[in-house]
């Protein structure tokens, strides 16, 4: 049964895909994707609400030609050991016409200003993963100490398109080990149009490391699953992680909210209040490559928690 209108959540922000929300000191920060795939832009705002109208910042534009000068994707904004970085991924410019457009790799910027609006923004070059192959969806975590690195990667030995790969971090922008797989697809809602796994998100909470990421194609089949770890688990084996068969988020035809997927978590009213953030589209009727249509919309939801501490994603349409 469909929900009435009042009760549907409706976007946070227009057209932008692939949304990060994090919180840091008294401010709320947002990055994205943005339909042109060509610049980072940043926002601020003393409430997430407030992030629907705050100014677009731009860190940094894509040059006209080189290895990361198309298709700029996903970019998330981190503060790690005192200084700004931004993570994204972005393709070489020959890859639109002669390779496709799956040749991205990762790269970071820094800003060791206070505020992330003033200073430079210091281009750091490619986060090496020692493989080298398509890859994305870079976000950063730190554990009892230890800064991590968690991203979607293709493995060519591996049939699909990508799988979610953790390393430790030497620095904020290299890593100080070998990755490890943790997870690829496997079940049905993983392989439909495409075999995906990727938009890794994380969030620690009852004594476990959750992590959310998306999976299949970018259209209505688009959803999310979940991995988990015990707190006091050795991260980089992937023996300690649990997997999801089923998803935890995916379309709502009821209520026209499709494709929900590449999240993030931030913190709400209060800090044991959880948000969840991700993007989706209002109809499927969708010309062309869905990868190039700028429909995907912010949506903000609470998280809610099921009473052995697990997360309860709900519907992408509701509150629920």
């Amino acid at each position: 049964m469909s929900a009435s209108s009042s009760d549907l959540i409706q976007p946070l922000i227009l057209q932008r895909a692939d949304p990060h929300i994090s919180r840091h000191g008294e401010a709320y920060y947002f990055t994205a994707s943005v339909p042109q795939y060509d610049r980072i832009e940043l926002r601020r705002a003393a409430t997430v609400e407030g992030l629907a109208h705050a100014p677009a910042f731009v860190a940094w534009r894509k040059p006209d030609t080189g290895p990361y000068s198309e298709l700029i994707w996903a970019p998330e904004l981190h503060f790690n050991q005192g200084a700004w970085y931004v993570y994204f991924a972005a393709a070489p410019t020959r890859a639109l016409d002669a390779l496709g457009m799956f040749q991205h790799r990762m790269f970071a910027i820094r800003n060791t200003a206070a505020d992330p609006f003033t200073g430079a923004w210091e281009f750091l070059g490619q986060v090496d993963t020692g493989i080298d192959s398509f890859c994305l969806d870079a976000t950063t975590f730190t554990h009892r100490g230890q800064l991590y690195y968690l991203w979607a990667q293709k493995d060519p030995a591996i049939a699909g398109n990508s799988n979610l790969y953790l390393a430790p971090m030497k620095t904020p922008w290299q890593l100080a080990g070998a990755p490890v797989r943790l997870s690829q697809p496997e079940f049905d809602w993983e392989c439909r149009g495409f075999l995906v796994n990727e938009g890794p998100s994380v969030l620690q909470r009852h004594g476990r490391v959750f992590i959310s990421y998306s999976a299949s194609a970018t259209d209505e089949n688009y959803a999310m699953g979940l991995l988990w770890a015990d707190e006091h688990a050795d991260l980089l084996d992937p023996a300690a992680w649990h997997k999801s068969p089923t998803p935890v988020m995916r379309s709502a035809a009821e209520d026209r909210v499709f494709g929900p997927g590449h999240n993030s978590f931030t913190e709400g009213a209060t800090p044991d209040e959880v948000l969840l953030v991700y993007h989706a589209r209002t109809y499927t009727e969708i010309e062309d490559d869905p990868l190039w249509n700028p429909d995907r919309h912010t949506f903000v939801k609470p998280l809610r928690w099921s009473a052995d501490g697990m997360p309860r994603f709900g519907r992408p349409s509701r509150r629920d």
